[in-house]
């Protein structure tokens, strides 16, 4: 089922959440038994990241040094089929602009199709550590670009097959919103603009990035509607859970956090304190949410379910 026919048909907000595919040599089994206990909470559909190529440097004896492509976390497409069997929910890939070309990407779309995807979330996609985006050479620079080919395949137009006889997708495509704004946004206004775009070259619904502050993503919904955008936000969550996420969190992500979640965090000493303070602030954020209607929470869960699992328990 599509994620808006979900929306549409829920009489509560939903539970939904994101997973990472596990690290290439790693079993999935694993994966899965570790998110089993997530579905008591009854999710109409579980998000699973696309990974682009990272780079190692592969030193010769004769001292050179070679850069080599290579994909931590392969998989995607498997593991969707894999949920979507296990668990009967539907799967939502992720498909990324960075690091893929216009065929790579519409052989995966066949692929997600050949095994009954409905959904799919287009993003740009980061770029590589310490490098400035990039696309391919026969890639999309932009997640707006994505979404035009992803549509036009529902239409039933190939890359390189122009005939009217081609078999129409059905994928209904999700977009990622920025309620701080995204980084490389010179303005939230002109954010907006490019997320409009994106709207109206056919994704029905949106995504946030994770916030801490409530308000934010009340006063970007209002935003987003001013612009003249009407599909269905829902917003990201993830609770903070170690120390180093204090700072890492906010210059990764490049957001706030709220006066008063900093005043009880900097009182923590250990990890454990934190994630008590985290999950604490979860269970407000969510349940402040849920009172205001929201269409889903949407868990950022790191593949993760122990935190995750406490806050659901606590709000549905």
């Amino acid at each position: 089922m599509k994620i808006t026919e979900h929306l549409a048909n829920a009489k509560s907000t939903l539970f939904s959440f994101e997973i990472l595919p596990p690290l290439k040599g790693q079993s999935l089994k694993e994966l899965l038994e570790g998110i089993e206990p997530l579905m008591e909470f009854n999710p109409p559909f579980v998000d699973v990241t696309y990974h682009r190529e990272e780079f190692i440097y592969k030193k010769h004896p004769n001292g050179l040094l070679e850069k080599v492509s290579t994909k931590k976390r392969p998989g995607t497409v498997g593991i969707c089929a894999a949920i979507m069997n296990r668990f009967q929910v539907d799967a939502v890939p992720h498909l990324l602009c960075g690091g893929f070309t216009k065929e790579e990407t519409e052989n995966a779309l066949i692929d997600l199709n050949f095994i009954g995807v409905e959904n799919v979330l287009a993003l740009r996609g980061d770029a590589p550590k310490g490098e400035k985006f990039t696309p391919e050479r026969e890639g999309h620079a932009f997640a707006g670009e994505l979404v035009e080919q992803i549509i036009r395949m529902n239409q039933g137009k190939y890359l390189h097959e122009e005939t009217e006889n081609n078999f129409h997708t059905d994928f209904c495509v999700g977009v990622a919103g920025y309620p701080e704004k995204h980084f490389e946004a010179p303005s939230l206004k002109f954010d907006l603009k490019q997320l409009k775009e994106k709207v109206d070259k056919g994704a029905e619904y949106i995504v946030t990035q994770m916030f801490f502050d409530n308000q934010k993503y009340f006063d970007y919904v209002k935003k987003v509607r001013e612009a003249g955008i009407e599909v269905p936000i829902i917003p990201g969550l993830k609770p903070i859970t170690t120390l180093g996420q204090i700072t890492m969190l906010p210059r990764t992500f490049f957001l706030d956090l709220p006066d008063a979640l900093m005043d009880e965090l900097e009182k923590c000493k250990t990890n454990g304190e934190v994630k008590e303070v985290g999950i604490s602030w979860a269970i407000q954020q969510s349940k402040e949410l849920v009172k205001a209607g929201v269409p889903s929470l949407h868990f950022y869960t790191m593949s993760k379910a122990d935190t995750t699992y406490k806050i659901a328990k606590e709000v549905f």
